[in-house]
């Protein structure tokens, strides 16, 4: 399988006296590959996901995408980079309050060049359809749910049709439910040849990845291949996920 990202010895500090979030980190993802990255908090996996999408910048080592090392990059080059290539979703939506959903969907893509307004407002209409959200288009963001919310999240990151989704507790703020649906939403994206890397603390929603990284002070200590599991049971992927987190104490 084609690699897509390879880190190598990513260190990170983020006080005076030096304690390292990341320390001496090296890995590699593969295209199409359904990774997600657990630990308890402090254990440097957001950071560790802000630094492979270049939105962070290690104090050493090196982060290449597709042939180019983002993590050398000036700014403003980088950020090309995510719009291009990358889509985002975090536990906060962060939708703008004046928009509705769909002018939200829309706006990371508003100025982008490669396609003409009703193009780009058809691949919206495309993706709320996908997504279960069609019809809620004119919606004000405090007229949906918070599951309804988070589709159009998602929406907004396959907007520029990316390489990669990166996504930081993506079901960190819904119940349960919500929570298993916007995973098999993942997985279904997934299964289309996007890339994911996502953050969780919860087994449950890691048993939808086909690979676990285990991080404790800023070190992975375990990197588990769950693709030989069965697909259709989730309880046993969860209980295994679940297993496997007491392991590495996490």
């Amino acid at each position: 399988m084609e690699m897509i990202i390879e880190a190598k010895n990513l260190n990170k500090t983020y006080n005076a006296k030096g304690e390292k979030v990341l320390n001496n980190v090296s890995l590699e993802i593969q295209k199409g590959s359904f990774t997600v990255i657990m630990g308890p908090s402090g254990s440097g996996k957001s950071t560790l996901l802000y630094t492979l999408s270049g939105m962070e910048m290690p104090d050493a080592g090196t982060v290449t995408m597709m042939g180019k090392k983002i993590s050398s990059l000036p700014e403003k080059q980088s950020a090309l980079i995510r719009r291009e290539t990358m889509g985002f979703v975090f536990q906060q939506t962060a939708l703008l309050k004046n928009l509705n959903l769909l002018d939200n969907v829309l706006l990371p893509v508003w100025d982008a060049k490669k396609n003409s307004l009703p193009e780009k407002k058809q691949r919206a209409l495309d993706l709320f359809a996908k997504t279960g959200i069609q019809g809620l288009e004119s919606r004000m963001i405090n007229e949906v749910s918070g599951g309804q919310l988070q589709r159009a999240g998602i929406c907004r990151a396959l907007m520029g049709n990316p390489d990669v989704i990166f996504c930081d507790e993506p079901t960190g703020a819904l119940n349960s439910a919500s929570a298993q649906e916007c995973m098999a939403l993942f997985y279904s994206i997934n299964q289309e040849g996007k890339t994911i890397i996502l953050v969780t603390h919860d087994a449950s929603v890691a048993s939808w990845a086909d690979r676990i990284l285990f991080m404790r002070d800023g070190v992975i200590v375990g990197d588990e291949d769950l693709s030989r599991l069965r697909r259709d049971n989730l309880e046993i992927r969860a209980e295994t996920a679940m297993n496997l987190s007491k392991q590495y104490k996490i």
